[in-house]
């Protein structure tokens, strides 16, 4: 009787409250602003990624209708050497200039850091280069390292240096493009800048009273401190050197280039392009591009998994 009753009097489960009418309201307002950001993710990102993953599956030419192959595409690649040739150059791309990329970033970083009053001129003399078409750039590299009468090669003789083939010979062309691709430094380093601008001046006072010099400060607070930041330069700059077409194709592939053509120069995205608008292998280069995703995707998570044994972020008490 008594489990009865006090069943009997429990309260009911509260039903979930209706939205205000200003509530509804607002979100009806954020729901209109952000409605041409909606229409265009859906239109230009969502639609053409799942048609993609469509076409991977077909023999598509541009011209006809696409023919559904199955998984003719991916077998191929398997086969194909100049995937391999592809993914080899853009690998060897990637992890000699992802280190020196991020290194001359930190270390600009840190000189402006100490600057001054001057830091903000010379923020604005680094990051103005970024500026510089992908196309520019690509001729820059012509002009700067061409064996023959390239500047470099010339500076390089000033001081009695046989400056090498940078556009012709294979084992120069990766560390050419490797160099001319500092020339966009600037972003990271303000990015840098500003993390090294948040780091706590007491702590580097509790180290100086440790005794502990520039270099040790670097490495023990400045680098912990601004670990979240600097990963995501790596993260970011790992995925761009996977996806280096446009100065690399202006170079060696683009119009009046022939002379330059070379296998080392071969990367990933550039045979990608070749496959889907050179010859019209649609179907065989969205193959392709989803491989490219799946090779991004793994180097990316594996960075994360690392990351959480180095990255330090404030407030994480681990």
């Amino acid at each position: 009787m008594t489990s009865t009753t006090t069943a009997s009097r429990a309260p009911a489960n509260p039903r979930r409250r209706r939205p205000t009418a200003s509530a509804r309201r607002e979100r009806n307002a954020a729901l209109r602003f952000i409605s041409p950001w909606i229409v265009g993710f859906v239109v230009f990102t969502a639609w053409p990624i799942l048609y993609s993953a469509y076409l991977s599956l077909t023999d598509y030419d541009v011209i006809n209708d696409p023919t559904f192959v199955g998984l003719d595409n991916y077998r191929q690649l398997a086969t194909d050497p100049k995937v391999a040739l592809a993914l080899w150059n853009t690998l060897v791309y990637t992890v000699v200039q992802v280190p020196v990329y991020v290194l001359l970033a930190l270390g600009l970083a840190l000189l402006l850091d100490r600057a001054g009053r001057s830091a903000g001129f010379f923020r604005t003399a680094f990051f103005v280069p970024k500026m510089t078409p992908p196309v520019a750039v690509g001729v820059l590299l012509l002009l700067l390292f061409n064996g023959e009468y390239g500047v470099v090669n010339q500076v390089l003789g000033w001081f009695g240096v046989d400056g090498p083939a940078w556009t012709t010979d294979p084992d120069w062309i990766k560390p050419g493009l490797v160099l001319i691709s500092l020339w966009s430094v600037g972003s990271s380093v303000i990015i840098l800048l500003a993390a090294l601008r948040g780091v706590p001046t007491e702590l580097y006072d509790a180290a100086r009273v440790d005794g502990a010099g520039f270099w040790r400060r670097t490495r023990t607070v400045t680098v912990p401190m601004i670990s979240g930041p600097l990963f995501f330069v790596v993260v970011v700059n790992t995925i761009a050197a996977f996806q280096l077409f446009t100065e690399a194709y202006t170079a060696y592939f683009g119009a009046g280039s022939s002379t330059y053509r070379n296998d080392a120069a071969l990367f990933y995205v550039i045979y990608l392009f070749q496959q889907g608008f050179e010859f019209l292998h649609m179907g065989y280069a969205s193959a392709l591009a989803w491989l490219l995703f799946v090779v991004i995707m793994l180097v990316t998570v594996v960075q994360l998994l690392v990351s959480r044994r180095l990255v330090y972020y404030e407030g994480d008490r681990r």
